[in-house]
């Protein structure tokens, strides 16, 4: 599987150990940094968004981002229409985020888990397939959902009440 990877200078040392764990069960990784532990604090958001939009592109199959808890860099990657991010820091929201939700990005938090668990939750998070069933529709209300509130869908970008 093609999964590409970013991380802020928090979550630098975690994504090392998230491609090293990657590339050893066979997945082709793409690094978007951060490049360094020294990276600027603020940059985060840029790096959420940019895998992201590889995996909504179809570029990359998966994404996984990681800032120091996890938050912000989800909230950044799910600014992308369809990413689909989902912060995940135990096992059971890593398999519930692919079984129900169909989640394409997992995010994470380096000063939440450790590497041993983040480990743990990568592999649950890529071998998880999506259940399908009652969840495609429940998934296409999150798309109408989602329709609604994006830029260019007759809001003005400011969205309506549901």
């Amino acid at each position: 599987m093609k999964i590409a990877i970013g991380s802020d200078h928090a979550g630098f040392h975690l994504k090392q150990v998230l491609i090293a764990e990657m590339q050893a069960i066979g997945h082709e990784v793409f690094d978007l940094g951060a490049f360094t532990d020294e990276q600027p604090a603020d940059d985060y958001h840029l790096t959420g968004a940019q895998v992201a939009e590889r995996v909504v592109s179809g570029a990359v199959e998966r994404g996984v981002v990681i800032c120091g808890t996890g938050i912000g860099i989800s909230i950044a990657a799910n600014k992308v229409p369809g990413a689909d991010a989902a912060l995940c820091n135990d096992l059971f929201t890593a398999q519930m985020s692919r079984e129900h939700n169909d989640a394409k990005v997992l995010a994470m938090g380096s000063r939440v888990v450790g590497e041993g668990l983040a480990k743990e939750i990568l592999r649950v998070w890529l071998a998880t397939p999506f259940a399908g069933g009652r969840h495609i529709a429940r998934n296409q209300n999150l798309r109408r959902i989602e329709a609604r509130y994006s830029r260019g869908a007759g809001t003005g970008g400011g969205g309506r009440a549901l």
